[in-house]
């Protein structure tokens, strides 16, 4: 086919649009200036390397400026800062257990008298920022590219998210949080009707939104920049719109410190309580003496099965028991509900959610400011869980992030906050109101075991069912399992986060997470020491207030990244408006293009052939326009698997990302009812437009020639778009 000359008309007009773009900007980012030989000089007003990025082709500079090699590196600086900050308190504790103690409480006096508000409003301000990402236009934005989809069905995604979240300590205080409050409320006299209706819906509040929210915001900050960006999937990967590459430096290891040793204690706490639940579990059902040497046993056995499964490679293994453990638990909770008083339950349930929802607002910004030991009330209970959730929130949101690729902000979002807390409501629900029945009817001395000692409590509450053994094996089995979740996927996690991992699938060396494995059981056995579960409460709410740092920066990078996700739609529509000529991203085809295109479904060979007779000949018109223009231009192709070259347009633009438009051949399954009654084949082929952001979602097949020529010249309108408003955001 010969080559079709641009009209002279059309030419001047678009010459003309060129023109003036680039005008813009240039006038948003004013040329280079130049040494004697030629050679471009840094300026300090424009995005270069190393500088925060100011745009989402800035992004894309992300993975070579954060990771060194292309393979997995060991932080040593990371690994040996940390661990000598949890060796030596470890150490501390053990030693001089009595002092530790008394320091630790007055640590804890002090945050909850002085820096309770500050808990308070942190949490407040994530619900919020993940509310207003889920309903802002920017919720469709992908954790991939534009094309990318779910892995996992909806159903099993869910249950993932539930696994991935819920730790053994729900059980410990799903039993002695309601009869707490209760007794003990934060305001008002124990042992009252309105003592008895919030009693439950505390616990549900300190297990519900907000610690699901703080799972959300650092699992699809990470998850945005990894699989979208192709960063680390890693907390310092979150800041580099605010940092650009200095949080590969010493910033950036900083920052890894916070968020890890927030992490190990954390995660000590889960397996501490965990430990001191279970042995009163294996001392009920097999006749041991429960005490501090039971739970330092149940430590040690921890550590061996994390080491196993770690040189075993039987992470498959692990897998299974997360699965397993989900269906003990629902098994547990239907038994409960069918041998316990179950209208009273099932009616019990549904007030609580809706007494939830109604003080949603009130109790997330309550602080008891003019209560008489409203401070050390909330010190004890609000406070621990939002520095628990705190503490959890790196662990949890690697996982989350790494079962969600491929879903959408606003999907991530609304799952997360919505599902999971559900299934929560449900357990503490039923436990803390099986809890108040019995205490209701007068049972005065289970109501003060419950509160001394909750693990006992938790038990004691099990054997008033019928069946008690069975029933304290299925629950002693559900926590066992809960536990070894958390041990295993604790060590994993931490090995993560002091190395430097290029792929988001990958883990840390072996070694690292055998390491880390015994170093957090040390951490474990010395809090058991120091106090037992109250000195881990107290050590989680000191070592969680860095950590609320790395939120705030979290979201005013996340932030950031999509405003630039904005300002590129933001282009589009404005193009779209102005000087679209065939109808913006989706070429605007005739009826009669259209009709051909719902009853054609091309084969490979056919879409090569559009691609040499209708595309290469439009993308080298566009080419040889823009080298008489005076720009510097690549006209290449790229190879597929298939042997097939696709053809690439690429515009340089100086220090400033180069337009990009790539032409590629893409399989889709053909429709199973479609215009066309039979088929021939399962599978046909597009043309789609790939930017370095991803597929634009449409097919160029069946366009002519200048159709093609139009697009281009549209995605080339919105690139110097997106860098005047990159350019505003920066100024901004």
């Amino acid at each position: 086919m010969p080559v079709e000359p641009f009209d002279d008309e059309r030419a001047q007009a678009d010459r003309a649009g060129m023109s003036a773009s680039h005008a813009q900007a240039a006038r948003a980012h004013p040329p280079l200036e130049r040494d004697r030989f030629g050679r471009a000089e840094r300026r300090h007003d424009g995005p270069v390397d190393g500088d925060a990025p100011v745009s989402r082709s800035d992004l894309r500079k992300g993975p070579e400026e954060l990771l060194e090699q292309n393979k997995v590196l060991v932080n040593w600086g990371v690994l040996l800062i940390s661990s000598a900050v949890i060796l030596t308190f470890s150490v501390w504790a053990i030693l001089m257990p009595d002092e530790a103690r008394a320091t630790m409480k007055t640590a804890v006096e002090w945050i909850a008298t002085n820096l309770g508000w500050y808990y308070v409003l942190t949490i407040t301000l994530v619900i919020g920022f993940v509310l207003f990402v889920a309903f802002s236009k920017e919720g469709d934005v992908r954790l991939g590219p534009d094309d990318s989809r779910p892995q996992y069905k909806l159903v099993t995604w869910v249950a993932m998210l539930f696994a991935a979240g819920v730790g053994i300590d729900m059980l410990f205080y799903s039993v002695t949080g309601p009869v707490a409050q209760y007794l003990h409320p934060p305001s008002g006299e124990g042992g009252t009707p309105a003592a008895t209706q919030d009693a439950v819906v505390w616990t549900m509040f300190h297990y519900g939104i907000a610690g699901w929210s703080i799972y959300a915001l650092l699992g699809m900050a990470m998850g945005y920049f990894a699989y979208r960006w192709g960063m680390p999937l890693s907390i310092r990967a979150a800041l580099y719109p605010l940092f650009g590459k200095r949080v590969r430096g010493s910033l950036g290891d900083g920052i890894s410190i916070i968020a890890l040793v927030g992490t190990v204690f954390g995660v000590a706490t889960s397996m501490g309580i965990g430990v001191v639940l279970l042995s009163v579990g294996f001392a009920v059902m097999f006749g041991l003496e429960p005490g501090l040497t039971l739970q330092i046993a149940l430590v040690v056995g921890a550590v061996i099965l994390t080491i196993a499964a770690t040189t075993s490679g039987v992470d498959r293994g692990i897998r299974w028991i997360s699965e397993l453990n989900l269906w003990s638990a629902a098994v547990m909770m239907v038994y409960i509900l069918v041998t316990g008083q179950t209208a009273f339950l099932l009616n019990a349930l549904v007030e609580n959610i809706g007494q939830f929802f109604v003080t949603l607002p009130v109790r997330t910004l309550q602080t008891f400011a003019y209560e008489p030991g409203g401070a050390e009330w909330m010190g004890g209970w609000t406070l621990f869980f939002w520095a628990f959730w705190l503490a959890w929130g790196p662990f949890v949101g690697v996982f989350l992030a790494r079962i969600s690729r491929g879903r959408t902000l606003r999907e991530f979002v609304i799952a997360a906050i919505t599902a999971p807390v559900l299934c929560d409501f449900i357990i503490v629900s039923l436990f803390g109101n099986s809890a108040l029945y019995h205490v209701l009817q007068g049972d005065r001395a289970f109501a003060e075991l419950a509160v001394q000692s909750p693990e006992r409590g938790w038990y004691a509450l099990l054997e008033m069912f019928p069946a008690p053994m069975f029933l304290v094996g299925l629950a002693t089995l559900s926590g066992l399992l809960f536990y070894l979740t958390s041990a295993n996927s604790g060590a994993m996690v931490t090995s993560n986060f002091s190395a430097s991992i290029p792929d988001p699938s990958q883990d840390g060396p072996k070694w690292l997470r055998i390491f880390w494995a015994v170093l957090t059981a040390v951490l474990t056995v010395a809090m058991l020491l120091a106090g037992g579960v109250t000195a881990m409460e107290y050590a989680t709410l000191i070592f969680a207030l860095p950590v609320t740092i790395i939120a705030y920066l979290v979201m005013a990078s996340f932030y950031k990244a999509l405003r630039m996700e904005r300002a590129e739609r933001e282009g589009q529509v404005l193009r779209r408006r102005s000087m679209a000529p065939i109808g913006g991203h989706v070429p605007e085809r005739s009826w009669k293009q259209r009709l051909e295109r719902l009853l054609a479904f091309p084969t490979r060979r056919q879409a090569a052939q559009f691609l040499d007779r209708t595309v290469r000949p439009a993308l080298d018109d566009v080419a040889a326009e823009f080298r008489n223009q005076g720009y510097e231009v690549e006209r290449s192709a790229v190879t597929n698997a298939s042997g097939i070259e696709e053809p690439l347009l690429r515009v340089s633009m100086d220090i400033f990302p180069a337009f990009h438009y790539q032409v590629a051949i893409v399989a889709a399954p053909v429709p199973m009812f479609s215009g066309r009654m039979s088929r021939e084949t399962d599978v046909y082929y597009r043309l789609e437009v790939f930017t370095p952001s991803g597929s634009g979602g449409y097919d160029l097949m069946g366009l002519t020639r200048q159709q093609v020529i139009d697009d281009v010249l549209e995605r080339y309108e919105a690139h110097l778009t997106s860098l005047t408003s990159a350019a505003e955001i920066r100024n901004s």
